[in-house]
């Protein structure tokens, strides 16, 4: 009996390990969706309220996974919607597969409705395999080396179908000159550096009195592996944002955070350290790690592309994060003087006060770091957090301590608005037995995540841990560019650009099916949220928080106090208590004396 190439696709897939695709339908794509409903068992279809939801959550899927994350489109605006979500993955080095549509073969080049040059738009996001079927026999090939590649190289794919092709007759290649017959089949390598090398690395960090350590995505499977090596060295160790669950936080040299988002402790051991031990992390902000020359620097990374292009090495070990520490360890020498790590305890130690006492500064209505401080100690075992772009994100980098077992992410190089709601239900499909809690700012609800709530109440049910909460931070404010145009630029408040409508985020939720909880006192905020993780359905948190809590770098430098106290002479439309208590904090940091 004859398949089409539709059914075919499904089935190679279905092959390869896909068992989920996320996506929204069209003609264009018809074909694909009609061999999917053909073949029930074989791939879950996952229905998103927009394809760039649908590539964010492909991206959370391939994070939370490990495995391949696969979304599907039409062709034109269907595709094009993919965009930004195909590029948090690529810019995060996560394995996606995308599945496109494009207009019939005898329209193409006529300027066809829906025909775009999608190779062409494609090639940056996908420019390590993106290809469109021709002929039927194409097929096989295309879906075996376009999925190799993108959990091979941890890439992004693109797969594109002309509608007519996808409902041909499908033809296994002819065996002649001009066919190729591919298979199905991947194993991960072991990738570890030469002894040389290992023995090159191990000679700089025993060298090494301070060392400081530096983990990010890339070593989120090596936590036992980075505490072995951070016991041996004496060192501390930050985390990368995208490394956030690497270490648990209750390690008392683990110092946090680290950059614009970062904690003292963090700039701190950076600062004061001879040696740096970069793992996994691809951490872009070069003036929080130590000046050049004065700290000596080992990385290892999976990828050689991203080995000293933060900081000049002196050693670049290309491998797995894991099997390289392994490799490490027996080379590395006990440090038996301790005062560097003791020294680090206490930059850690001295860091939560000062987050302690930021979160319960005097705010109105309620202080936006007082909604995580109250959240880290309740947070369930094996939660999975996430968090959007903006001041939150602030918030969930500093204020939340990890445990064991916990996952986190956002979208990182890219850090796009609108990632946090997507990527939280990606999480329970990946995961439908933990719980599960997004942070996202009233910017980003209102750009797109309000609508994909709907999505949330579709799925729910499959959900065997009914634990699903979005806390939304309304502050009436695209509050990190406000700060930033304070800051960073010495402008006030743009009210045009910045200001954006207050929304009843928690009474929308109460109307398609979720619970609502509605908190403007500091003092509820720890039982509001003993209240959200007691639901048996999903909830919306929504907490009014004060606009004019700053989201103060770990350091701030001469020039930030000088554009912030310019902006206060500019005139800027909050110029209240708060903001000169901001302004204190500020000049404290720069200024001789006690703060």
């Amino acid at each position: 009996m004859s398949i089409t190439v539709g059914d075919f696709i499904i089935e190679r897939l279905h092959a390869w390990g896909v068992r989920k695709i996320f996506g929204y339908p069209g003609d264009g794509i018809n074909g694909v969706f009609g061999a999917m409903n053909r073949a029930p068992d074989k791939i879950e279809f996952i229905q998103t309220r927009h394809e760039e939801m649908a590539a964010f959550m492909a991206s959370a899927y391939a994070k939370f996974t490990g495995e391949l994350g696969v979304c599907i489109a039409t062709s034109g605006p269907g595709a094009s919607h993919l965009l930004t979500g195909l590029y948090d993955a690529r810019l995060d080095h996560q394995p996606v597969l995308a599945l496109v549509g494009q207009q019939a073969r005898t329209a193409l080049g006529a300027h066809y409705q829906q025909e775009l040059d999608l190779n062409s738009m494609f090639k940056d996001v996908a420019g390590a395999f993106v290809e469109t079927a021709a002929t039927p026999p194409q097929v096989r090939h295309m879906i075996d080396r376009g999925v190799r590649t993108a959990i091979g190289e941890r890439k992004v794919a693109v797969l594109i179908f002309p509608n007519d092709v996808q409902e041909l007759d499908y033809e296994e290649p002819p065996r002649k000159h001009g066919a190729v017959f591919s298979g199905v089949g991947y194993s991960k390598p072991k990738v570890v550096p030469y002894d040389e090398d290992l023995r090159r690395a191990a000679d700089v960090l025993n060298a090494g009195s301070r060392v400081a350590m530096l983990v990010g995505a890339g070593a989120l499977g090596a936590t036992d592996e980075v505490i072995e090596v951070a016991q041996k060295l004496g060192a501390g160790c930050a985390k990368a944002l995208l490394g956030k669950a690497t270490l648990p936080d209750e390690l008392p040299w683990v110092t946090g955070s680290i950059g614009l988002l970062g904690t003292e402790a963090s700039y701190k051991m950076m600062m004061e350290c001879d040696t740096l031990l970069m793992v996994g992390s691809g951490f872009p902000y070069s003036e929080f790690l130590p000046k050049p020359g004065d700290a000596r620097g080992v990385q290892i990374d999976i990828k050689p592309d991203m080995l000293s292009i933060r900081y000049p090495m002196e050693v670049n070990l290309v491998g797995d994060a894991k099997e390289t520490l392994k490799a490490l360890l027996p080379l590395l020498r006990e440090k038996a003087e301790r005062g560097w790590r003791a020294k680090v305890e206490g930059f850690v130690t001295d860091s939560w006060k000062v987050l302690e006492e930021r979160a319960h500064a005097h705010a109105s209505p309620v202080n936006p770091q007082r909604v995580t401080w109250e959240l880290s100690p309740r947070l369930p075992d094996g939660v999975i957090l996430t968090s959007d772009s903006g001041s939150c994100a602030n918030w969930y980098a500093r204020d939340l301590k990890i445990r064991r077992g916990m996952m986190a992410s956002l979208s990182g190089g890219l850090a796009s608005m609108g990632a946090a709601v997507p990527y939280a239900i990606a999480a329970k499909f990946a995961h439908p037995d933990r719980p599960v809690i997004a942070l996202v700012g009233d910017g980003a609800m209102q750009m797109n995540n309000m609508a994909e709530l709907i999505t949330v109440t579709k799925y729910r049910q499959l959900w065997t841990n009914p634990q699903w909460i979005v806390c939304v931070f309304n502050n009436e404010d695209l509050n990190q560019v406000t700060w930033e145009q304070r800051v960073m630029e010495g402008d006030p408040k743009f009210v045009a650009s910045q200001q954006i409508p207050n929304v009843a985020y928690h009474k929308f939720g109460e109307l398609i099916g979720f619970k609502g909880i509605y908190v403007d006192d500091p003092e509820k905020m720890g039982a509001a949220w003993d209240e959200a993780l007691a639901s048996s359905v999903p909830v919306v948190l929504e907490v009014k928080t004060d606009p004019e809590v700053a989201p103060l770098p770990p350091h701030i430098t001469v020039q930030q106090a000088r554009n912030f106290m310019s902006m206060l002479m500019k005139g800027d439309e909050r110029e209240g208590s708060i903001l000169k208590d901001t302004a204190r904090q500020i000049l404290s940091a720069v200024l001789p004396g006690d703060k």
